[in-house]
Order: structure tokens, then sequence, then C-alpha cells
């Protein structure tokens, strides 16, 4: 049996080996470790992503564009029951001068070929100057 320390090692560097893709304008890293069918909310979006293939869609237009200088991945908690796991997290990504706050929550889904994204939600943060 798996401790649950070492799920938490493992989703956290499953997650940290995507955002340091997409931050180099490569989304493929996300899409590799989701689910075929994950669920996908996006601040961006009016309408939540329902699939892979839509998915990769919508990440298609973002390839290439996306440069990120470097990332904070701020109090990870991964939550485990049974064979799914929750991870939650705030993110603080630097581009220039620019820094943008996230909160995200990944839900992943033991599969035979390893953990897998079965639902994300990113939504924006408002940063609070005393915080």
């Amino acid at each position: 049996m798996t401790n649950i320390k070492d799920i938490a090692d493992t989703i956290i560097a499953l997650e940290r080996a995507a955002l340091d893709r997409w931050g180099a304008g490569d989304p493929s890293g996300y899409l590799e470790i989701s689910a075929p069918d994950v669920t996908y909310f996006d601040p961006f979006l009016a309408q939540r992503i329902d699939g892979l293939e839509a998915l990769a869609a919508w990440y298609a237009p973002l390839r290439g564009t996306i440069a990120i200088d470097r990332y904070d991945l701020i109090a990870p908690a991964v939550q485990v029951c049974g064979e799914v796991a929750v991870l939650t997290f705030n993110l603080v990504s630097h581009s220039g001068a620019t820094a943008m706050r996230w909160n995200c929550t990944e839900v992943y889904r033991k599969h035979e070929a390893g953990w897998r994204i079965v639902h994300t939600h990113w939504s924006i943060t408002q940063h609070l100057q005393n915080q």
C-alpha cells in the first residue's frame, strides 16, 4: 500500500512538471496527465470544458504564447480518498514585471497509467497589501 506522503509527492511533482512546461509555452504537460474525461473551469471562459479533446482545442492557440519567468507554488496540499486525490494550491506566476495570482484545485484519479487529472478549476485571486 502506498502511503499518503508518497501519493502527495507524486502528484505535486506531476503538477510542477506540467507547470514548468506551461511556463515555457507548452501546454502538452497538462494534456499528458489529463484523463480523457477531464473537466476544466477557466476564469476566462463562461462554461466548463468537457473532455481531453476540447481541452486540447482550448490550449492549441496558447501554444508558444505563454512565457513565465518563474512561479511560486504556495502551500500545496493533497487530500487522498482511495483512488482519488485533490490537490489545492495558490500560484504566483511572474512574467517580467507582471505577477498573476491564482487559486487552483486539481482532482486526480488513479489510472492504470498513473495519476491523471479528472477536474481542474483555476481562478484569479486578489492580492491584499497586508498578506
